[in-house]
């Protein structure tokens, strides 16, 4: 956990601090508009929703420059303080994301609006007649570090949803988030909306961070991303209900049968495409019958690409001359490196890869390159990840990619929400009942 992520909301104490009443009081009045603002947002219709979408969209656009400029801030910040490239490459806008993330709202207009749709529904023998219909939330929470394009997501999948969103995006991307929040909110004006529905709380600190923990019966679920110090401190302290997302120790298992040709690309856009994300592969897993014909030109390539293979003695030996094997510990194994770093294991069978998967992952994303459809189908069954990949790579555990919009994070935790989170896991359902003049007998 770098040290931006500590001052996020984690201690080396088991509980937090409690929030001096100022700041508490400050953080309580947010959310307590953000519940009046997602009022409003309830009864709005679906083109109302997607114009201030497209709105928002296009104000972002609009206002590049001065995002950059603030982003620029924050990054030299960062880097003054040490921050890791991982965090960093997540930190850093360009252009060309700038306008990726205003195209994430504009597919987030184009998809069905989840509020109001029937679930299930019947008629009783006795004429009452029954529907379980999608509501939103209401007011949703967001504690996450070093991330300025889950500010635009987290507002986009909220406005859609028909859900407010209180947020604490750390001091990393402080100036970033500053400004788009505000760009955010006076588009919203713009198009009669309340500028409540997106709210930061940046400036109350770590102490905003536990105030908006603990602001039960205001805010109605609270989403943490980050790495995994960061969410347990959220599960462990907040009284709001959480939805766990989870760190990516990714794994990527080569088995017995698997083409090479395929293989090499899958390792490579797994683990190097883009490394400061929880879906790249941490760990490279190879079946030992499999492992002279790929591992020496798979450790080359990994090479070229700047990674540091942290390996096994298997791996070591199989190693060209030239390639630097770094011997591997438990800890490797357990590492979600946010970094150029791999760590690899050949392994026994497919029973061993499993079972070291199953030891080490921490349940986001595993994937396999195989050609044997037997080995595919016990891999799928026997690990239960939140997302399991035949001959795809890891990176493709996202909302975006999944056709969902974006997604307010990666759940690995198994009520209500599992994998991206979309726009339906940010509804809740009611029941709506019609009746006649029914009393109960």
């Amino acid at each position: 956990m770098t040290a931006s992520l500590e001052n996020t909301v984690a201690t080396t104490s088991s509980h937090v601090s409690a929030p001096g009443s100022d700041v508490a009081e400050r953080v309580l009045d947010a959310a307590r508009r953000a519940k009046a603002a997602a009022r409003v947002l309830a009864t709005a219709t679906r083109a109302t929703k997607d114009s201030a979408l497209e709105a928002l969209a296009d104000a972002l656009v609009a206002r590049t420059d001065e995002i950059l400029d603030a982003n620029a801030e924050d990054l030299e910040r960062g880097r003054a303080n040490g921050t890791s490239p991982g965090l960093l490459d997540r930190l850093a806008l360009t252009d060309a994301r700038i306008v990726a993330i205003a195209e994430a709202l504009r597919e987030l207009a184009a998809l069905p609006d989840p509020v109001g749709e029937v679930v299930r529904g019947s008629t009783l023998p006795n004429g009452l007649r029954l529907r379980q219909v999608r509501v939103p939330m209401g007011v949703v929470g967001m504690i996450y570090e070093a991330r300025p394009n889950v500010t635009v997501d987290a507002a986009g999948l909220a406005l859609k949803s028909g859900n407010a969103v209180v947020l604490r995006g750390g001091s990393a991307a402080a100036r970033s988030n500053e400004v788009i929040v505000g760009v955010l909110a006076e588009a919203l004006a713009a198009q009669g909306l309340p500028a409540d529905l997106v709210q930061s709380i940046d400036a109350y600190g770590r102490e905003g961070a536990v105030a908006l923990m603990h602001a039960r019966g205001l805010v109605d679920v609270l989403v943490p991303r980050g790495g995994a110090d960061l969410i347990q401190t959220v599960v462990r302290e907040s009284t709001v209900p959480v939805v766990e997302t989870g760190v990516g120790n990714c794994h990527v298992y080569v088995d017995a049968t698997a083409d090479p040709a395929m293989a090499l690309p899958i390792l490579l856009n797994s683990k190097t495409q883009r490394v400061g994300v929880c879906n790249a592969a941490e760990t490279l897993l190879v079946h030992a019958d499999a492992a002279a014909g790929f591992l020496p030109a798979a450790l080359v390539a990994l090479a070229g690409e700047g990674v540091v293979v942290h390996g096994d003695e298997a791996t070591a030996a199989l190693a060209p001359e030239g390639v630097d094997v770094v011997p591997a510990t438990d800890e490797d194994w357990a590492t979600e490196y946010l970094s150029l770093d791999l760590a690899v294991r050949v392994v026994d069978d497919l029973d061993a890869a499993i079972e070291h998967i199953r030891t080490w992952s921490s349940g986001h994303t595993e994937a396999i390159v195989t050609r044997d459809l037997a080995a595919s189908e016990r891999f799928v069954a026997e690990l239960d990840s939140a997302a399991v990949i035949v001959n795809a790579s890891t990176r493709f555990t996202d909302g975006g990619q999944f056709g969902l919009g974006a997604e307010i994070g990666i759940s690995t935790q198994k009520l209500h929400a599992r994998g991206p989170m979309g726009l339906p896991e940010l509804t809740t359902t009611k029941w709506v009942v019609h009746g006649d003049g029914h009393v109960r007998a």
